[in-house]
């Protein structure tokens, strides 16, 4: 394996690094040279409870092999202990894997508002609150990567997960916007829907799938985002089992009425087989270029400035 990606004297915060996907991650950053800040607060998988040994572990593993990490224990709810803590402990931060995560899967119908609740904090709050404190350590420096982690049942809905669905998603969203803010502060933002075989999917993967699903084959793609070779920012990448693919919107050219004359509910009824249709789709990059097609009709009709 080729050792070209290399973080000496940079510093990466993993959250949720005690098992599974981050600690994979934690391994990774540490053999390629960077110091770690292995965050886990040590809870379940339904966000109850809290046990330190997690994250030492991961620690001792990593120094164990020659590498140099820290262990933090705190919430990701209080991402500006973690961000201090790698500070204290050397110096500055580089890097921003939110990897941390809970389930609490329930169909919509029965829901209750912890299980959102609790979701929405860890998931989104969590990885805002790490992020955001670490962000003017990256603008000063000029130089961060941060990687979020998303979903597939946030990209294409999953029974059973709103919370997590709505949770995923959202991070995608601000991915997109923090890729555009720290574009001129050389900060690039991605986001990952990965699926590995952990404690958090065991159970709702075949066995004989989950085996083959190894953490260790997301962590090269993370390692990689996180790293000054990638110039890659905004983009969304779903990995597994080996297996990397980037995703993009897609939008039909869709049907133009008369602004000016208005149409009916009959207008788009008549319309939808052409609203629909996806033969040559274009791939918006932007708000900007996602608005075009609008005030590309409007100019149709109307004088514009």
């Amino acid at each position: 394996m080729s050792d070209a990606i290399r973080f000496e004297d940079q510093v990466v915060i993993v959250t949720g690094a005690g098992g599974g996907l981050g600690r994979a991650h934690a391994l990774l950053f540490a053999k390629h040279g960077a110091k770690v800040v292995v965050n886990d607060l040590g809870g379940s998988t339904h966000g109850e409870g809290a046990n330190a040994s997690a994250a030492d572990r991961v620690v001792a593993e990593i120094r164990e092999a020659g590498g140099t990490a820290v262990a933090n224990h705190d919430s990701v709810t209080d991402g500006d202990k973690i961000v201090q803590n790698a500070l204290d402990a050397f110096g500055r931060v580089d890097v921003v894997v939110n990897n941390a995560g809970i389930l609490r899967d329930k169909t919509f119908a029965k829901m209750e508002d912890a299980d959102w609740d609790l979701v929405y904090k860890v998931h989104v709050e969590g990885a805002y609150k790490v992020t955001h404190a670490a962000w003017p350590h990256l603008r000063e420096q000029n130089f961060g990567r941060v990687i979020f982690t998303a979903s597939t049942s946030g990209i294409y809905g999953n029974f059973g997960q709103s919370n997590y669905g709505m949770a995923k998603l959202g991070l995608y969203g601000l991915t997109r916007t923090l890729a555009i803010e720290g574009r001129k502060n050389n900060i690039l933002v991605n986001a990952i829907a990965p699926t590995g075989g952990t404690r958090m999917t065991e159970g709702l993967i075949p066995p004989a799938v989950f085996e083959q699903l190894k953490p260790e084959l997301i962590s090269p793609l993370v390692v990689y985002l996180g790293s000054a070779a990638c110039e890659e920012t905004g983009g969304l990448f779903e990995v597994g089992g080996g297996w990397v693919g980037k995703v993009r919107w897609e939008r039909s050219n869709g049907v133009g009425f008369n602004p000016l004359q208005g149409f009916s509910p009959e207008d788009v009824a008549a319309s939808w087989a052409q609203i629909g249709d996806f033969a040559g789709a274009s791939h918006p990059a932007d708000t900007s270029q996602a608005l075009g097609a609008m005030l590309a009709n409007l100019q149709k009709y109307v004088k514009l400035g």
